[in-house]
């Protein structure tokens, strides 16, 4: 098959998941994921909201997908907490991906220990390091990749559609809880006894690295907390771009067809 093919395909399975589960509820939608895999299902989770949400979702409905998470060697002592309670809780096991040590020992040898503070190509730097390349091997031979990604967390997310085709990394990413608000979340967690982050309540509604997250003031969007120093809505970190650099690869559906 060649590329383009291979491309097509997605998109077309992309497309079909859409049409079938985007007025699904949350179960359906994720049995109805792992039904057309045709390989290993992984679901990153960086353990927020969100991803607790679907955590509690996927284990509790017995599904076979891999837990898998991205430990940057940077995260608060709250995030490794919430790990061993949740994979206590749900009787899981969440595979940790780490950075390669050379190039972080190389990156803060070139830039210092804080330099991603300085300038946007050091910070880019930096998370390709922490974050991307490990979420390469994270998704090493996967066929479906499961992400907590909402449409209304920020404006650049608000293209996202529930299966994209993630042609540069030959996968289908599906994003189960696009359509649900941060309030319907919350409230999912709590009528389910959900293990979440206590630094939630402290304002860190969107939690990364210590050093690149602070807790948001009154007003400001979802993901104002994180790199606040760089002027950009966009506040990617390159997990969720595509090739062109861009996160949302398609039109915003209308308010009104959102379930």
């Amino acid at each position: 098959m060649t590329t383009t093919q291979a491309a097509a395909a997605l998109a077309h399975r992309a497309a079909a998941l859409d049409t079938a589960f985007g007025r699904a509820d949350l179960s359906k939608r994720l049995a109805g994921i792992v039904a057309q895999a045709s390989g290993p299902v992984v679901f990153t989770t960086s353990f927020g909201l969100e991803d607790q949400v679907l955590a509690h979702a996927i284990a509790t409905a017995k599904l076979p997908v891999i837990f898998a998470t991205l430990d940057t060697g940077r995260l608060f002592p709250e995030v490794y907490t919430l790990w061993q309670e949740t994979e206590e809780r749900y009787g899981i096991l969440v595979r940790p991906y780490y950075p390669r040590h050379e190039a972080v020992e190389l990156h803060i040898r070139q830039n210092g220990i804080t330099g991603f503070y300085a300038s946007r190509d050091a910070r880019n730097a930096c998370c390709d390091i922490r974050k991307v390349e490990p979420l390469g091997r994270a998704l090493a031979g996967a066929d479906t990749w499961l992400t907590g990604l909402r449409a209304d967390q920020s404006a650049a997310r608000g293209g996202v559609k529930l299966a994209e085709a993630d042609v540069a990394r030959g996968l289908l990413k599906v994003s189960p809880l696009i359509d649900w608000t941060r309030e319907r979340a919350l409230a999912f967690a709590e009528a389910n006894d959900v293990p979440l982050n206590p630094l939630h309540a402290q304002g860190f509604v969107s939690i990364g690295c210590q050093p690149c997250t602070r807790a948001i003031r009154p007003g400001e969007p979802e993901r104002a907390g994180r790199w606040w120093w760089e002027d950009d809505a966009a506040k990617e970190c390159g997990l969720h771009v595509g090739p062109d650099g861009k996160l949302a690869r398609s039109k915003p559906a209308p308010a009104e067809t959102r379930a």
